[in-house]
């Protein structure tokens, strides 16, 4: 099509490199998956379903959900290889408004927010070995609803740091950028393989009775409860869409796009369900209940617990250093990723002309990470970031599932376009994930109404801009 030509033009005009090795974008997947969900959400999962067996169920379904999302994703990202990901699908599949859209809500908030709250995490985890509980200054006030206590501190300067430095670490080569990935991954799977091996094989309270239905609960507790641990779960398996925004800059992309994103989300959710089978077998029921979250903030986190059935005392601390390698290789990931939307859109006219400009010696979008690292420390620093993230998860949702059936519409609008890989599973797999994520929409609404209508908001907030770049375009024409 044409516009795909486009798309190549521009992008062999402005010289992205496609330094991102198989290996790397791999670790992209993987790495940018593996936050901190999975050390931490089983808590609150427990709390909503009572049972340990719906919490891996949950896990499984989520993973499963994903996965279905990311074979449909390969189909696209292989494709269209171009730098931008959903962006790119939606512009060829349902226009530049909803391309713009959705670049905008991930620029303004999903995206900066997400980096802004891996920062915040790295600092919290850090703050377990060097002391950082020094205050400088603190204000309370409703920000939507919600009482938001502000603090200015060193855990924020710490946030702010880790953001800076990565951006600028993604300022060298794309190839660097990967290798740095790379290592993280490599090291934050090394730190959870020490977590299960250690309760399987050295816990001595370790017990299969642990997964036992507590007496007295139902076994099973109604779908809309299932659906909140569902979500808990997606969040910790979020991340898997942000990899085909670095497509531009992937080696081979027909085959690594694919196989990166596919085997990527197998790994993850071999991972998580071993992870979380591991806790439920190495504590009591009571004990995962009543590990950190929102309704035990001061106490530790499940895999802090579990860590400390085989290794007590060291454990907490060998669990901290997972999570602040956790943190860091999520961070790297996400910086490398979401700055390439905005650098897109520049491409197409449709943003500021000066963030599609690339670094003379390193051949990357320099303009546009260091914006986005501006924006994402502003975030930090407000300590909003929670309150917008759960605003955007509801536009999030939306576009997710309108980027997995834009693959129905590019099948009929491009029926002869290269398709390197065809979703594994078609019609089915893109159809379920779409009316899941149709009901999980619907759910968000009738659940957390007020964030929904916020989120949507700030989204359309960026049309007035987006008319804006339209007649620029024409003026151009």
């Amino acid at each position: 099509s044409n516009l795909s030509e486009k798309h190549k033009m521009a992008e062999a005009k402005n010289q992205l490199i496609r330094g991102l090795t198989l290996t790397d974008t791999t670790a992209l997947v993987i790495g940018t998956v593996i936050g901190s969900g999975v050390f931490l959400k089983a808590a609150v999962m427990a709390q909503n379903v009572g049972t340990p067996k719906l919490v891996l169920l949950a896990w499984v379904a989520a993973g499963i959900l994903s996965l279905a999302g990311a074979l449909t994703y390969a189909e696209l990202g292989a494709m269209l290889p171009h730098a931008g990901g959903e962006y790119v699908y939606l512009r060829h599949s349902y226009g530049e408004t909803s391309a713009f859209l959705f670049g905008w809500s991930r620029f303004i908030v999903a995206g900066s927010a997400s980096i802004a709250s891996l920062g915040a995490g790295f600092a919290i985890f850090l703050s377990a070995f060097v002391p950082l509980n020094h205050v400088w200054a603190s204000s309370t006030f409703k920000f939507l609803g919600q009482t938001i206590n502000w603090q200015f501190g060193s855990k924020a300067v710490v946030a702010v740091g880790a953001i800076l430095l990565l951006s600028a670490i993604n300022c060298l080569t794309v190839a660097f950028g990967g290798k740095v990935q790379s290592l993280l991954t490599v090291l934050k799977i090394g730190g959870l393989a020490v977590l299960v091996i250690g309760v399987f094989f050295f816990a001595p309270s370790a017990n299969w009775s642990n997964l036992a239905t507590p007496t007295g609960t139902p076994e099973w507790t109604g779908l809309s409860v299932f659906g909140v641990a569902m979500l808990a779960a997606l969040w910790g398996y979020d991340g898997w869409n942000n990899m085909p925004m670095a497509a531009g800059e992937v080696k081979n992309p027909g085959r690594n796009i694919p196989f990166a994103l596919i085997v990527g989300m197998i790994i993850v959710m071999i991972i998580y369900c071993l992870a979380n089978l591991a806790y439920f077998y190495a504590l009591p029921f009571n004990e995962v209940i009543t590990a950190n979250s929102t309704q035990f903030r001061n106490a530790p986190s499940v895999a802090a617990k579990a860590a400390g059935s085989f290794w007590a005392g060291s454990g907490g601390k060998l669990i901290s250093i997972a999570f602040v390698i956790s943190a860091l290789g999520a961070l790297n990931g996400s910086i490398l990723s979401n700055a390439r939307v905005p650098f897109a859109m520049a491409e197409d006219g449709l943003f500021f002309g000066r963030m599609k400009s690339l670094s003379a010696t390193t051949k990357v979008p320099v303009f546009s990470i260091g914006v986005q690292a501006v924006w994402s420390c502003v975030l930090a620093l407000s300590g909003t970031f929670d309150q917008l993230t759960d605003c955007l998860l509801f536009a999030s949702w939306i576009f997710y599932g309108l980027v997995t059936s834009s693959v129905f519409v590019l099948r009929r609008k491009m029926p002869n376009a290269e398709r390197p890989y065809k979703t594994l599973g078609y019609p089915i797999v893109p159809l379920v994930f779409v009316l899941v994520a149709a009901w999980l929409i619907y759910n968000t609404l009738v659940e957390r109404p007020v964030e929904s209508v916020v989120g949507l908001g700030l989204t359309v907030v960026g049309l007035p801009l987006y008319f804006y770049f339209r007649a620029q375009q024409k003026k151009g024409a």
